[in-house]
C-alpha cells in the first residue's frame, strides 16, 4: 500500500494525497494553524477511516451471514490527548444498522468481531483509545 502527498503551496496547508489505488484524498488544516478550512483535517481523516474499515467489516459480515441488511451509518467521536502527540484517547462508535428482522446478537457479533479480529484501524487506533461501541437498530 503506499499513497503520495503533495503540498499544494506557499498560501496554506493544504495536501492532496494521490493513492496507489488511484483515488484522490484532500486534506487541509484550520485558518488557525495555516491552513484555509478546505478539506477535512488529517486526523478527521484518520478517524474517518477507523469508521469506514469497522463499518465494512460489520456490513460483509452480516451480508455473509444472509441477514438482510440495508444500511449502516457509524457516528465517531473521538476524543484527543491534550499533550503532543495528541493521539486519541477515547473513540465511541455509534451504530445505526438498517434491516429486515436484523438479530441484534448477529449485529453485536459482527461489531466486535470487526473491533477485535478485523479491522486494522481500531486494532492500531486501541493501542491509545478506548474504543467503545453502542448499536441502533432500524427495522426497515
Amino acid at each position: 500500500m503506499e499513497c503520495t502527498l503533495d503540498w499544494q503551496g506557499p498560501e496554506g496547508m493544504l495536501f492532496v494525497s494521490r493513492t496507489g489505488s488511484g483515488h484522490v484524498l484532500a486534506m487541509d488544516g484550520a485558518p488557525d494553524g495555516g491552513g484555509q478550512n478546505l478539506a477535512p483535517r488529517p486526523m478527521e481523516t484518520l478517524l474517518t477511516g477507523a469508521g469506514g474499515c469497522a463499518a465494512y467489516d460489520v456490513v460483509l459480515i452480516l451480508k455473509r451471514g444472509r441477514h438482510a441488511i440495508t444500511g449502516c451509518q457509524v457516528k465517531l467521536t473521538g476524543q484527543r490527548a491534550d499533550t503532543d502527540p495528541k493521539v486519541f484517547t477515547r473513540i465511541h462508535f455509534e451504530f445505526r444498522v438498517t434491516g429486515k428482522n436484523l438479530p441484534p446478537a448477529a449485529v453485536e457479533r459482527a461489531v466486535q468481531l470487526s473491533h477485535t479480529k478485523y479491522c486494522s484501524a481500531v486494532a492500531m487506533l486501541e493501542k491509545t483509545a478506548e474504543i467503545t461501541h453502542a448499536i441502533t437498530l432500524i427495522d426497515a
